[in-house]
């Protein structure tokens, strides 16, 4: 078959996979993986439910895990088992902070502990693998960046689409100007799922209910409110909005060269199920914003998902390994030559790893220890994945306000809106405060 007989996909899927791999990944980069025992480092882990055990399996290569916490005794003694029985297990992840073998802290726990985690991991002196979405309110972050920035800590976020190799090239398009102006980012983040009422037990005894909730208010327990469908409740998460947006809109900020900024206007609406200790997410919902530079950003419940970005000359979406455009030729007969290439330093990011291939995941945890290692700028840095959250944060407040809201960036206020401010943060529960 030639070229001229392959399809507008079919070519910019070789283009994304194929033609451009000179130019994404670099062979001649030295190899990360620690050559003696001496030069590996000493891994904790705090919530191993499911994303902290994924995230830790991919570090394996370049150091060995000797603590890890959860606040449920059988997860994490499932945990013990699976990285080799030697670790030593915590409940409270303070003590798991203590340690000075433990060199850097993976984080895998419900977002509403994220930030407390954090600023507590950077003043314990480790750097730290940080799930997304960053923080669970704006004020959060607030908090977080100077903690970030006063101890010189390394913080990677697992926004990890950034090592994609297909959605770096989108970004990377429409950064070097391919797409001429750019218009308009249309982004698909999927439903919420909808349910209850649900149970009221007692807590099964392996598990620290109260801990479990943390700043949160206290409720009774309910199964469902824990683990993985945690992300249906407003008081621990944000629904699909910060778990997919967190990575989305990242990637629609990276690509707009927004990724240190935000909207300036933004407008929701939303339906939201009225269901007695049930899922409160919005069941449907949309938001337009506004950037400084003219583009408008759309996400909802109903687009398609992944990252469409429109410009004056064409259109990119990336999605799922794939990337689709027009006008045909954008990538496939002209790529981007490595000069033009200005969203991070690929030669310190492409370089074989575990798989020996460009894997999202591999590359993004590979990146994290070569960032400790050479005290650098991670690809996710905290600053831009900040911003991302917001958008995620903005996005659900103007969704329950239903109305149109002016926003500042820099200062990160809404401009005459009290009510609005008013949700920019919330009330936490004694004795689980946000560190100041």
């Amino acid at each position: 078959m030639n070229s001229s007989q392959l399809s507008r996909r079919q070519l910019l899927r070789a283009a994304a996979g194929g033609a451009m791999v000179p130019y994404l990944f670099t062979t001649g980069a030295a190899q990360t993986v620690p050559k003696s025992k001496n030069d590996r480092l000493g891994i904790g882990t705090i919530g191993m439910r499911y994303q902290g055990t994924v995230n830790t399996d991919h570090a394996l290569p370049y150091g060995d895990v000797v603590a890890i916490c959860d606040v449920d005794r059988d997860v994490g003694e499932k945990a013990v088992e699976h990285f080799g029985g030697k670790a030593t297990l915590y409940e409270d992840y303070r003590r798991l902070l203590e340690r000075k073998d433990v060199d850097v802290v993976f984080v895998g726990t419900p977002d509403h502990w994220h930030t407390t985690m954090y600023i507590d991991a950077c003043r314990a002196g480790k750097d730290v693998y940080a799930e997304k979405p960053l923080t669970l309110t704006v004020d959060e972050g607030k908090r977080l960046l100077p903690v970030v920035r006063e101890t010189g800590r390394v913080v990677q976020v697992g926004t990890r689409l950034r090592s994609d190799h297909v959605h770096r090239l989108a970004c990377e398009t429409v950064a070097a100007g391919r797409l001429g102006k750019l218009r308009r980012v249309v982004v698909g983040v999927g439903r919420n799922p909808t349910g209850g009422p649900f149970a009221v037990e007692d807590p099964p005894p392996h598990l620290n209910w109260d801990m479990w909730l943390g700043q949160a208010s206290w409720v009774p327990y309910t199964k469902e409110r824990s683990h993985f469908t945690f992300r249906w409740w407003y008081e621990y998460a944000g629904g699909k909005m910060a778990d997919i947006g967190a990575h989305q809109l990242d990637l629609a900020q990276w690509g707009m060269g927004m990724q240190h900024s935000g909207p300036i206007e933004i407008e929701g609406t939303a339906t939201f199920p009225d269901v007695p200790n049930g899922y409160n997410v919005a069941t449907s919902f949309e938001v337009r914003m506004r950037y400084a530079n003219g583009v408008e950003l759309i996400s909802g419940d109903a687009l398609p998902g992944g990252v469409r970005f429109e410009g004056e000359l064409g259109w990119l979406h990336g999605s799922k390994g794939e990337i689709d455009g027009e006008p045909f030729d954008l990538l496939a007969d002209a790529p981007i030559p490595r000069e033009e290439y200005r969203l991070y330093d690929w030669d310190n990011l492409d370089r074989p790893l575990r798989t020996g291939k460009p894997g999202q995941l591999d590359n993004h945890v590979g990146n994290f220890f070569d960032c400790v290692r050479e005290r650098r700028t991670p690809l996710s840095d905290v600053v831009s994945q900040n911003c991302a959250a917001n958008v995620c944060h903005l996005a659900n407040i103007a969704q329950r306000l239903g109305r149109k809201l002016r926003w500042n960036p820099d200062e990160e206020v809404f401009l005459g809106d009290d009510e609005a401010n008013a949700l920019l943060g919330r009330p936490q529960r004694k004795g689980y405060e946000i560190p100041s």
